[in-house]
């Protein structure tokens, strides 16, 4: 458990410095002499090294040892909020978010990975949830604290923070993760790394994953004007409600690890299902102040739920050649939440209104309850069992 608590740090410092720069780009704005939106840049750019970086990083690092990558990684992400903290404008600023952001994709691809070689067959789905959980504690705990930090001291204050906090994160990974932490990973070939993508579990979770970013972030991106506009909850409350948002996450990606350790696609095809009717509920009470908050609750533990089985499913139909598998886990969930938000913005322009965005997210999880029960039929007629890592074959 204590090299699980090491990694999940480092999820943690990593998930706390993507989403904390929302919560003080005004004053970054002003403090580099651009504006608003264009300080936005600083949040897509993020996203894109993430999705784009992350998985060549991991290619182009495949034979390097896990600890030792690991351990660099969150190097880099510490000198990157040194040097964010001490940025002269906004050009090195983006330059160095976007690098930072590399790291951050193929850590949580190699995280992963790692997690689950340092757990028996059974606790896969917990390892997984534990990492995923330094996501989850990050917007409830870490990016709060990074605001009011950035609101007291200034934006530069919590980017040292953020550095300490790396530093902290790489002292528990040299103490805590083995030598050997994910040494039954051999590297694979480009090739054979390319060709595990096409095994259905492995492309059709990647759908999954797509669909249940359409399913949270086509509403997520656009909670708060919804809660103000059609709720009518003073704004006061806003924060409150996200909070609880976080803590219904965060319970509910510690339920799906267990789930996933459990009977992962029944499960999975259930609780997909239940957020399909959770949206459908939104929908309908959102006019409503105290059954919407409990929605919103519920909501977001099913969010987090699903994710851990998603993830745990392709990390085991991988286990061969997981490198660039484990980390278009990251990019799929970057690149699911750039179409999420586009899809929003779009129904919005159209005129559809707020209300209409969780339906557009209850029909992305019926068509993922479709494509998982036609998996896990297909799974079934052809007897398929997951593949053995690269060393132990």
């Amino acid at each position: 458990m204590l090299p699980l608590i090491a990694l999940f740090l480092a999820a943690f410092a990593f998930g706390t410095t993507e989403f904390v720069i929302a919560g003080v780009l005004p004053e970054v704005a002003q403090g580099l002499g651009v504006s608003v939106p264009t300080a936005g840049y600083l949040v897509s750019g993020y996203a894109c090294g993430i999705a784009i970086g992350g998985p060549l990083l991991a290619l182009a690092t495949g034979k390097v040892s896990r600890k030792t990558l690991l351990i660099g990684l969150t190097i880099a992400f510490t000198l990157g909020q040194v040097a964010c903290a001490l940025a002269p404008d906004f050009t090195s600023m983006l330059l160095l978010r976007i690098a930072t952001a590399v790291a951050h994709g193929c850590y949580f691809g190699v995280a992963m990975v790692v997690a689950v070689s340092l757990v028996r067959e059974d606790q896969r789905g917990r390892a997984v949830a534990v990492i995923l959980s330094g996501l989850t504690v990050s917007n409830i705990i870490g990016v709060p604290v990074g605001t009011a930090i950035g609101s007291l001291w200034g934006w530069r204050a919590t980017f040292w923070v953020m550095g300490a906090l790396g530093i902290i994160a790489i002292v528990a990974m040299l103490a805590l993760l083995p030598r050997t932490a994910g040494a039954a990973n051999r590297p694979a070939g480009l090739a054979r790394e390319v060709r595990v993508l096409g095994r259905q579990q492995v492309w059709t979770s990647l759908m999954l994953m797509l669909m249940l970013m359409i399913g949270q972030f086509a509403l997520f991106t656009y909670i708060t004007p919804m809660l103000l506009e059609v709720t009518g909850l003073d704004e006061s409350l806003i924060p409150l409600v996200l909070l609880l948002n976080g803590v219904g996450a965060t319970i509910g990606v510690l339920v799906g690890g267990k789930l996933a350790d459990w009977k992962l696609m029944p499960s999975l095809i259930v609780m997909l299902a239940l957020q399909a009717v959770a949206l459908g509920v939104i929908h309908l009470v959102s006019p409503y102040p105290v059954p919407m908050v409990v929605a919103i609750v519920i909501w977001g533990g099913l969010n987090f739920a699903i994710g851990a089985p998603i993830q745990t499913r392709i990390l085991a139909w991988t286990a061969d050649a997981s490198n660039l598998a484990s980390s278009l886990i990251p990019s799929g969930f970057n690149v699911g939440i750039a179409l999420a938000a586009s899809l929003g913005a779009a129904m919005l322009n159209a005129g559809y209104g707020y209300r209409s965005l969780p339906l557009a997210g209850a029909l992305a999880m019926l068509v993922a309850v479709v494509v998982a029960a036609a998996s896990q039929a297909w799974e079934w007629r052809s007897r398929a069992t997951p593949p053995l890592p690269a060393a132990a074959e």
